[in-house]
């Protein structure tokens, strides 16, 4: 007999919800208090369904979803990080006749999409788990690739590799990198930027092999054996993400109760700014350096040059950013990149400096690009990280949206000097770091504190 069946009546204690449930866990209680086995076999019971699982970050399961993330973004946001190598080729081949600006909508596209599905992905993570959303961005991202080598009109490459291609990024990408955050807790930073780091690792990739493959099999060939491949690959992430599921089950796509959030609002408003001028570079560092007098075959290397500054930037400043405070570090990632465009970009006259460029700057962006996610997961409740990373991205989708035309038109305006475009470029990300700050400042006063 337990202490409260010596108090109150069998007839109480089931008429009463609250008295059934202390009546119910009383014993279980005084088992767990009595035998350490019982408290180890309790803890051991947790699973994905349960609302406060035991977090084990050295766990198999943990270890594998961050290789499948890393493998999800390898093939979805590393083939967009490379767009500029399809920006080159198209501007001298298929759309030779039209100008830059229009070409980058293409690209545009793809990052709109992206981003702007990122709230309806988020909750759909949080309702459902990553498996269903991931499978259905695998099938279509293989019929983007289909579609894009069968393409022949401007129209046909928007629809295809624009919007199909954009919607398939989200429905990997989102899952993946939300179902990483939810393994960890103490080293989630160095999670995500070790997944992230797939992103520059396939930026580094496939502008090599889609050129070669353009050279040798041609355009529609070539797009198709990439995108085989890649689904293939996509294919293998699905089996290894898992994800620690919440017990926040109903709800609406986006919070409304985060426009009351200011530090919220202020990362999201900075990581406006930062968007808008953060991927000109990747969409026309190619052009560039053909403008430098670069052989055509090769000046997509630079690219791969920028992208492979990325790999580690995603990890080593997520690594250290676990330790000083990932606010600390997602400032001067902004600032540097912005920074880099003017003080490298802009009197680069030589393909060595541009090279130098790339490098840094893919760094400092990479850093940025990975870190960005572990912040909001710091500031989020763990039932609301997939919706508040959808969220965000889907705020900074319009910005990334015109960030690339808007460049394409000042590039036109001064009659193809870059005069105008690597000074906005560097200044909205600057600009960006600055409203960053504030967000981090909103969460501690004291300039040097560890956020």
């Amino acid at each position: 007999m337990t202490d409260i069946e010596k108090h109150v009546s069998p007839q109480q204690i089931q008429a009463s919800p609250h008295l059934r449930l202390v009546h119910d866990g009383t014993s279980v209680l005084s088992d767990i208090c009595h035998s350490p086995n019982t408290f180890r076999s309790t803890i051991s019971s947790f699973d994905d369904n349960n609302p406060c699982p035991l977090i084990k970050e050295d766990c198999l399961r943990a270890k594998l979803t961050v290789f499948g993330a890393f493998v999800a973004l390898f093939c979805t946001f590393g083939q967009m990080n490379a767009f500029g190598t399809f920006q080159s080729w198209y501007s001298t081949h298929q759309l030779q006749h039209m100008s830059p600006s229009t070409i980058s909508w293409i690209g545009s596209l793809q990052l709109w999409f992206f981003f702007f599905s990122g709230g309806f992905i988020g909750r759909l993570f949080d309702l459902y788990g990553p498996c269903g959303l991931m499978t259905c961005g695998t099938v279509l991202y293989l019929l983007s690739a289909v579609f894009t080598s069968l393409s022949t009109k401007y129209y046909h490459f928007a629809l295809s590799q624009g919007i199909l291609f954009g919607i398939s990024v989200g429905l990997l990408f989102y899952p993946a990198i939300a179902s990483a955050s939810t393994h960890f807790s103490k080293y989630r930073a160095t999670a995500i930027g070790l997944a992230a780091a797939g992103s520059s690792v396939g930026g580094v990739v496939y502008p090599i092999v889609l050129q070669a493959l353009f050279r040798s099999v041609g355009f529609e060939w070539g797009v198709r054996i990439s995108g085989f491949s890649s689904s293939l690959l996509c294919m293998l992430s699905v089996l290894c993400v898992t994800s620690i599921s919440s017990a926040n089950k109903t709800g609406a796509t986006f919070n409304w109760n985060t426009a009351k959030d200011s530090t919220f609002i202020l990362l999201a408003a900075g990581s406006c700014l930062v968007a808008l001028g953060l991927f000109i570079p990747f969409f026309y560092i190619v052009d560039y350096a053909i403008n430098l007098s670069a052989i055509p075959q090769t000046s997509f290397y630079v690219l791969a040059v920028m992208n492979a500054g990325g790999v580690f930037g995603r990890v080593a400043p997520a690594y250290v950013s676990d330790t000083i405070g990932r606010f600390n570090l997602l400032t001067p990632s902004a600032f540097l990149s912005g920074l880099s465009c003017v003080v490298l970009w802009l009197p680069a006259r030589s393909l060595m400096l541009l090279y130098v460029f790339a490098g840094v700057y893919g760094f400092f962006s990479g850093a940025f690009i990975s870190i960005i996610t572990p912040c909001v997961a710091q500031i989020s409740d763990t039932h609301e990280i997939g919706t508040r990373i959808g969220m965000l991205y889907t705020i900074i989708s319009f910005p990334s949206l015109i960030g690339g035309p808007v460049a394409g038109l000042l590039l036109v305006r001064s009659q193809g000097s870059y005069s105008g475009v690597i000074p906005f470029s560097g200044s909205t990300i600057m600009a960006g770091s600055v409203v960053i700050l504030c967000a981090k400042l909103a969460i501690n006063r004291r300039l040097l504190a560890r956020v």
